[in-house]
């Protein structure tokens, strides 16, 4: 599938790029094109791998020249550059925009130019029913790749999306806050206990941008099904697992956190493809001109539900220290642990 073909990754620096290097870079991939903003992390990954498939690019999808010059001869885009940190974004959101939604249509009209095979842009549960800046501005970045889709030939070019929910020990999220909170013997803070939340491993998110290569068309959202639990058990699950006796300690919201995360709106639920472990959210391929169209039987919308973290498999302390165990992180922090 990737054999002989360049990627490019935006914000591939991060926990999604390094998963993404791992997948493929014994495969018979020709290059994998680390675009980012952080030289530092560059270095980091440059001393890592020392690999001559991967190559650097210093830019930012808020420069379209950068992203521009970086696009020549890449067959493949994953764009996963983002800023992606609730309460930041809620103080500058201005900044996320600027980043998540006029970045991504940089990112489309440079693959558009160069003729890129295949654009997949990341997006987030806090997509829909989005109540935050991060959220909102997500949203967005969805609504600019499906009507960036409309505009190419399906059959030369396929522009989609993922949306998934939180990556567990991705850096900074809250796995990793509560196992140094864990070792330097301080209480671990969590928000509202009873907050729930999906949960998904790195593999998984990778494994999701995977299938959407696979099967999606033009202007899909593909969206992996997860199971989820509440943060309280989370914070139980890492105390046992470590060990510890710290306490837990309610610290109360954090701005613009929502009580539970969605992955499927009501209205995407109506119309999405169940495809076993995921579904596919077509884009809706109508114009502007409504009176072309009849519709018929139509499903109501009172049959369906929204997909989310509080109505999908809630797990128990149990069962999320079982799937923590099997994260290479939490083994290694494991090894790290000195009680």
């Amino acid at each position: 599938m990737f054999n002989g073909k360049t990627l490019l990754i935006t914000g591939g620096t991060g926990s999604f790029g390094n998963a993404v290097l791992n997948r493929f870079l014994n495969t018979g991939v020709k290059e994998i094109r680390i675009f980012s903003r952080d030289e530092k992390k560059q270095h980091d990954m440059r001393k890592a791998y020392s690999n001559d498939k991967i190559k650097f690019y210093i830019g930012d999808v808020r420069d379209r020249q950068s992203i521009q010059d970086a696009m020549v001869g890449v067959d493949y885009v994953f764009h996963a550059a983002a800023l992606k940190q609730v309460p930041s974004c809620e103080f500058f959101p201005i900044e996320a925009v600027k980043t998540n939604v006029l970045g991504t249509e940089n990112v489309l009209n440079a693959a558009i130019s160069n003729g890129v095979k295949k654009v997949i842009c990341l997006s987030t549960d806090k997509a829909a029913y989005p109540i935050n800046a991060m959220g909102i501005s997500k949203a967005m970045m969805e609504k600019v790749f499906v009507a960036k889709s409309k505009t190419v030939d399906p059959n030369k070019m396929v522009i989609c999306g993922t949306r998934y929910g939180n990556v567990m020990a991705s850096r900074g999220s809250v796995i990793p806050l509560f196992i140094d909170q864990i070792k330097g013997g301080k209480p671990i803070t969590i928000t509202n206990p009873n907050m729930t939340r999906f949960l998904m491993s790195l593999d998984e998110a990778v494994e999701l941008v995977i299938f959407a290569f696979e099967h999606a068309e033009c202007g899909d959202i593909m969206v992996q099904k997860a199971p989820a639990c509440t943060i309280g058990v989370l914070a139980e699950a890492v105390l046992d697992i470590f060990g510890s006796k710290s306490e837990i300690k309610v610290i109360g919201t954090r701005h613009g956190e929502k009580q539970y995360e969605t992955l499927l709106t009501r209205e995407e639920h109506l119309v999405a493809e169940d495809m076993g472990g995921f579904f596919r959210i077509p884009s809706d391929k109508r114009d502007l001109n409504y009176d072309k169209y009849f519709e018929e039987g139509e499903t109501s919308m009172d049959s369906v539900d929204d997909y989310n973290s509080q109505n999908t498999e809630l797990l128990s302390v149990a069962e999320v220290k079982a799937i923590l165990l099997k994260l290479d992180y939490i083994q290694q922090e494991l090894k790290n642990w000195d009680k």
